[in-house]
């Protein structure tokens, strides 16, 4: 596994849908976040642990 260029994936939860989110958890010290519809129009950067926490707590609402 390439650890040092992020492999994108789209969100299970898309449906294929335009309202989406891209992720890249390849990476060893930060999980990266961007607009599928945008993807020059920045990055958002977190730490495994807190994209974990943010993860956990998305599955839990209902």
């Amino acid at each position: 596994m390439d650890v040092t260029t992020p492999s994108w994936r789209k969100s299970t939860r898309s449906n294929g849908g335009s309202n989406c989110i891209e992720v890249a958890d390849n990476l060893l010290s930060r999980v990266l976040v961007r607009d599928t519809k945008d993807r020059d129009g920045g990055t958002l950067a977190f730490s495994p642990a807190a994209w974990s926490a943010f993860v956990t707590d998305v599955a839990r609402m209902p």
